[in-house]
């Protein structure tokens, strides 16, 4: 279960935001309004939300996922991929440091980004990305088994991040899409998969029982539905045009003694 979620609220310098989407600017208004039906969503799904600021000097800032990795015994800073992105950190570290006893950094020159790590029980995935380096990833996985989880690595070639293409509901039920289908680490799974017309769809977040999806995808949205979840759709327009998802858009605490989604 998750208790809390760590959110910021949109910068008006959004649409200089890095993208390699062809989709046209994000538009500020439009995306300040999804942005408040998703932490909508996620107060519906049980959690306190603590909303940060908007930060303009930092365009991507929104996508606060990447800054750090947050467990129920320790929370990992991160060190973002894209230099521009290095500053966001600072702020939600103080955050952290707040909740955590136990605060973690990746050190230079590793690079971390949140959106490359997904947690399964007690076992991490770890990206190897353009955003993510062998070396943080190397760090990280000491820090976890330091903590007693497991951690293993992902090489990926064309996805962005590891949750673009994967998202882990529960029990083993597994969101999966593009070249993350047949990759040998997720084999043991029940793998809902993704239709390369629907890709964007994969990057679902499950949150205390409801399943969070991107709004526009019927065919997974079915999918995930006829395995017996709650779907919540909304809208993510804007932030898709600045290479950002559902997950992307928060930290999401687990609640102190386990973590289930």
């Amino acid at each position: 279960m998750f208790s809390e979620a760590i959110v910021r609220t949109v910068p008006r310098t959004i649409e200089a935001g890095i993208t390699s989407a062809n989709l046209g600017r994000p538009d500020y208004e439009k995306a300040r309004e999804q942005h408040d039906h998703y932490v909508g969503a996620l107060e519906r799904c049980g959690l306190e939300v603590t909303v940060l600021g908007a930060d303009e000097r930092y365009p991507d800032s929104v996508f606060v996922e990447d800054t750090a990795v947050v467990t129920d015994r320790c929370a990992i800073v991160a060190n973002p991929g894209a230099e521009r992105r290095r500053g966001e950190v600072h702020e939600v570290e103080k955050v952290l440091s707040g909740l955590y006893e136990n605060v973690e950094r990746i050190t230079s020159s590793g690079t971390l980004d949140g959106g490359d790590v997904l947690q399964v029980g007690d076992h991490f995935y770890i990206g190897l990305t353009r955003r993510t380096n062998r070396e943080a990833a190397e760090q990280l996985a000491v820090i976890l088994r330091g903590y007693g989880f497991g951690a293993s690595l992902v090489g990926l070639r064309r996805f962005l991040h590891l949750k673009t293409g994967v998202a882990y509901l529960g029990g083993d039920d597994l969101v999966v899409a593009g070249e993350l289908v047949a990759n040998d680490e997720f084999e043991c799974f029940d793998k809902i998969i993704v239709t390369p017309e629907e890709e964007y769809c994969a990057n679902c977040i499950r949150v205390n029982g409801p399943v969070l999806v991107a709004a526009g995808y019927e065919n997974t949205k079915e999918k995930i539905a006829e395995r017996g979840y709650e779907v919540i759709e909304l809208e993510m327009s804007e932030f898709r045009k600045v290479d950002g998802g559902l997950s992307c858009l928060s930290l999401r605490l687990p609640a102190p003694g386990g973590w289930e989604p």
